[in-house]
C-alpha cells in the first residue's frame, strides 16, 4: 500500500503518530476479543473471506510488520498467513501487543523498513510504514465490527490523520485486482463523516452489513 505521504517535521509528531497507532491496534485487539468460535464463519466487507480469514490475514500482518520494525522484515517466515481457529482471539492479541512493542523500540521516523508485499527490494522509512499500518487497522477495525455488528466510532484525531493516509493510496488497476487490499474509489454519500469519506476513499461500502 504505498502511499505519496509526506514526511513528518518533527520526531514528536513520531511518538505521537506512535500512540494513536498503539489505540487503534488495541482497540482492533477488544474488538476482535469479543470473537467466539462461531462467528469465525460470518462474513465480512473483505469479499470472499470470512471472518476466520480476515483475522489470519490481520494477525500475519501484524507479524510482519513487527518483523519489519525488528530489522528483519524480508524473512518470509514473518509474513505468513496461518488459518485462524478457535484460539484465534487470544493469538492476535499477542501479535497486537507484538507489533506495538516492535514500533516502540523503532529509533526514529527516518529508520528503513523492509516491507516485501510492497516490493521486494524496497524499504519504507518507519513514519510511512507506521502510517500504511494505522490506516489498515482503521479500517480491518471496522470490517470486524461490521462483521459482528457491533459499533465502531474510532477517535477523531485518529480519523484526522488517517483521512489524508488514505487520500493518498495510489488508484487505477491495483485497485481492481481480485484480492486486493482496497478496491476502486467510491463516491461518499452526501454528508459523509470522516469515517464513512475514509471507507469510501479505499473502495469500502460504508452500508455494508452482514446478510
Amino acid at each position: 500500500m504505498p502511499t505519496n505521504m509526506k514526511g513528518l517535521t518533527h520526531p514528536a509528531d513520531f511518538d505521537r503518530l506512535r500512540q494513536l497507532h498503539a489505540r487503534v491496534i488495541r482497540d482492533s485487539a477488544t474488538l476482535v476479543h469479543r470473537v467466539d468460535p462461531a462467528d469465525l464463519a460470518r462474513p465480512t466487507p473483505c469479499a470472499a473471506w470470512s471472518l476466520a480469514d480476515l483475522l489470519a490475514h490481520m494477525t500475519a500482518q501484524h507479524h510482519g510488520f513487527a518483523a519489519a520494525a525488528r530489522g528483519d522484515g524480508r524473512n518470509p517466515a514473518h509474513w505468513e498467513v496461518h488459518p485462524a481457529g478457535r484460539d484465534a482471539p487470544a493469538r492476535y492479541g499477542e501479535a497486537a501487543e507484538r507489533i506495538v512493542d516492535a514500533f516502540a523500540a523503532v529509533d526514529g521516523p527516518e529508520v528503513p523498513l523492509a516491507l516485501p508485499e510492497f516490493g521486494r527490494d524496497r524499504t519504507f522509512r518507519a513514519e510511512r510504514a507506521l502510517g500504511f499500518h494505522l490506516l489498515d487497522y482503521v479500517v480491518h477495525g471496522w470490517d470486524v465490527a461490521r462483521s459482528l455488528g457491533l459499533p465502531y466510532a474510532p477517535g477523531a484525531d485518529v480519523l484526522a490523520v488517517a483521512l489524508p493516509i488514505a487520500e493518498a493510496v495510489p488508484t487505477g488497476e491495483a485497485r481492481t485486482v481480485p484480492g486486493g487490499p482496497f478496491g476502486p474509489e467510491r463516491e461518499p454519500a452526501a454528508g459523509a463523516d470522516t469515517l464513512d469519506r475514509i471507507l469510501a476513499t479505499l473502495g469500502r461500502p460504508a452500508a455494508w452489513r452482514p446478510c
